[in-house]
């Protein structure tokens, strides 16, 4: 007798989900939802004039360029990091483990402080660097810095488990056929490990977006130069202008948005390519 209806892995499948959209909905939507309606009380054009503002437009390049910035700095030196994590034992390993996750337990406002102090005119760094014609604090490379800074764990742990999965006799069989170590990574190691590292650059990048306190102290906060969009949204809260606040918050809110979606699109059709592949 055939079987007409499947047969659900998780019992509870619906009840299950009707939970998750609910919790979803209370935490999620419905704080969203709030933000949308309070834009409501501005007129289109006074919305427009809001978000298209000279100050707005620059605290929209700035917090989006360093952003990117900074996520595709972390996918490259987070992915040499989870390699030497992974591949290598020595002396002091578990020092580097702790030191990654840092930035996860240090309050960001510490951090601003500690880069603010390393980077300044006098500080450790920043006296060697202002010699050679190189400013950071202050200045938008000082944003991208601490948007690094709090950016490389996301792409360190998420790529790190992949690297473990991946057997060291791979490359021990692809060298043997006679593959050259650049071709071994970028044709056998790099397709598997790819969709992690867009995972890790998105959570970088998403991290990025809303960041404020470790930004907040080495940027300067000069509007239309070092102004990020966070400490513009503070701003017009703390002049009691709460639609102009909203109303730059759903810009970011939607951008930010359509951003992640597109890249987790684009990490799931490399998945599948990843899948579609012989051996596989």
């Amino acid at each position: 007798m055939a079987v007409s209806s499947k047969r659900r892995v998780l019992p509870g499948f619906r009840l299950s989900l009707g939970f998750a959209w609910f919790y979803l909905g209370l935490i999620v939507l419905i704080p969203l939802s709030g933000l949308f309606l309070r834009t409501f009380t501005l007129t289109w054009a006074q919305f427009w004039e809001t978000v298209t503002a000279p100050r707005a437009l620059a605290a929209y390049q700035l917090t989006f360029g360093a952003s990117f910035a900074a996520a595709a700095v972390n996918v490259v030196f987070g992915l040499l990091v989870a390699w030497v994590l992974v591949r290598y034992r020595f002396p002091g390993r578990d020092l580097v483990e702790a030191l990654v996750d840092l930035p996860f337990a240090l309050p960001t406002a510490v951090a601003g402080l500690t880069l603010t102090t390393l980077f300044s005119a006098n500080g450790w760094y920043g006296q060697y660097l202002e010699a050679l014609g190189l400013k950071v604090a202050y200045t938008s490379v000082g944003v991208a810095v601490a948007l690094t800074f709090i950016g490389l764990p996301f792409v360190v742990r998420t790529v790190q488990p992949v690297l473990e999965d991946i057997d060291a006799d791979v490359e021990e069989a692809a060298a043997t056929l006679g593959a050259t170590p650049w071709q071994t990574f970028t044709r056998v190691l790099f397709p598997s490990i790819l969709p992690a590292l867009l995972s890790g650059f998105t959570l970088a990048f998403a991290r990025a977006l809303g960041e404020y306190g470790s930004v907040v102290f080495i940027s300067g906060n000069m509007p239309l130069r070092t102004e990020i969009v966070p400490l513009l949204i503070i701003t017009k809260l703390e002049q009691y202008d709460y639609a102009g606040a909203t109303a730059i918050a759903v810009v970011m809110l939607v951008a930010s948005f359509v951003l992640l979606l597109a890249v987790n699109l684009l990490h799931r059709w490399t998945h599948r390519r990843l899948e579609a592949r012989p051996g596989h």
